[in-house]
C-alpha cells in the first residue's frame, strides 16, 4: 500500500511540475509579447497567440490576466530570447530556446546540462542548419473541411496541412508555414473565424536521426533536463 502511495505520490508531483513550468513557459511569453507590442490583444497578434497557447496548456484566466498586468508594469522583468545549438549523446542534434533575464547563468546552466548528460555544447550556426523555423498552428478538425481550408490559405504562405494529435490524445490539424509568413497566415486564419488551439514557432528537423530505444532514452533524458531548466522554453531535436 506504502508504495502505491509513492508511486501516485510520485506522478501527480510530475504531473504538477509539468503544469508549472509550462504556466512559466506562457507567462514569459505573454510578457515578451506585452513588451513588445502592448497590453491589448486586439491590436498584438503576439500576444492573441500567447493567450491561445495559455489555453491550449489550461492556464486559468484569472492567471493569464495577471500575466498581462504584471507584463504591463514597470517593475516587470526584461526577457532576451536566445538560442543555444549543440548535440545530445550519439550526435543527435539539439536547439534550446531560452527567455532569460540574465543570459550569463543562462548559457552555464545549459552549458552544465549538455555536460552532464553526455553532449556537447556548440557554436551558433553549429546545428541550426539542420532545422527550418516555421509557423505551426494547431487546430480542432471538427466541422473543417481540410481541402477547402488548403485551397484557402496557400496564398497565405501555407506550406504543409496535415493531421496530429494533442497532448491528451485528441486530433488535430496542424498547419506549418515559414516564419516570415507567420503573421500573413495568423492573419487568414483569423479572418475565417477560427481559434487555434496553439500558434507557435518552431524548429523543424530536415533530416530525422533513427536510434535504438536505449540510445534514444539518452538523448531523451538530457532533453527533459534542460526542459526542467527555468529559463528553457522549449528544446527541439531530430531524434526520430
Amino acid at each position: 500500500m506504502g508504495r502505491i502511495f509513492e508511486t501516485r505520490k510520485a506522478t501527480m508531483f510530475k504531473r504538477w511540475n509539468t503544469m508549472a513550468k509550462a504556466f512559466t513557459r506562457v507567462s514569459k511569453e505573454i510578457a515578451i509579447a506585452v513588451k513588445s507590442g502592448g497590453p491589448s490583444p486586439e491590436s498584438n497578434p503576439s500576444l492573441r497567440r500567447a493567450i491561445q497557447n495559455a489555453r491550449a496548456v489550461n492556464m486559468p484566466k484569472d492567471k493569464v490576466e495577471a500575466a498581462i498586468k504584471r507584463a504591463s508594469g514597470q517593475d516587470q522583468k526584461a526577457y532576451d530570447v536566445v538560442l543555444y545549438e549543440g548535440y545530445a549523446p550519439h550526435g543527435v542534434a539539439v536547439l534550446v530556446e531560452t527567455a532569460t533575464d540574465n543570459v550569463v547563468r543562462t548559457v552555464a546552466n545549459v552549458r552544465m546540462h549538455f555536460k552532464d548528460w553526455g553532449g556537447n555544447m556548440g557554436n551558433a550556426g553549429s546545428v541550426a542548419f539542420a532545422f527550418k523555423r516555421m509557423g505551426v498552428f494547431r487546430l480542432l478538425p471538427e466541422g473543417l473541411d481540410q481541402e477547402a481550408l488548403e485551397f484557402e490559405l496557400i496564398d497565405h504562405g501555407l506550406e504543409e496541412l496535415g493531421e496530429g494529435t494533442g497532448e491528451k490524445g485528441e486530433k488535430q490539424l496542424i498547419i506549418r508555414c515559414a516564419f516570415a509568413d507567420f503573421g500573413k497566415l495568423q492573419a487568414a486564419i483569423e479572418a475565417r473565424g477560427l481559434s487555434p488551439v496553439s500558434s507557435e514557432s518552431e524548429y523543424i528537423p530536415q533530416t530525422p536521426m533513427e536510434l535504438p530505444e536505449e540510445k534514444a532514452q539518452e538523448v531523451l533524458k538530457m532533453v527533459d533536463a534542460l526542459e526542467q531548466d527555468e529559463d528553457v522554453q522549449r528544446v527541439f531535436h531530430n531524434l526520430a
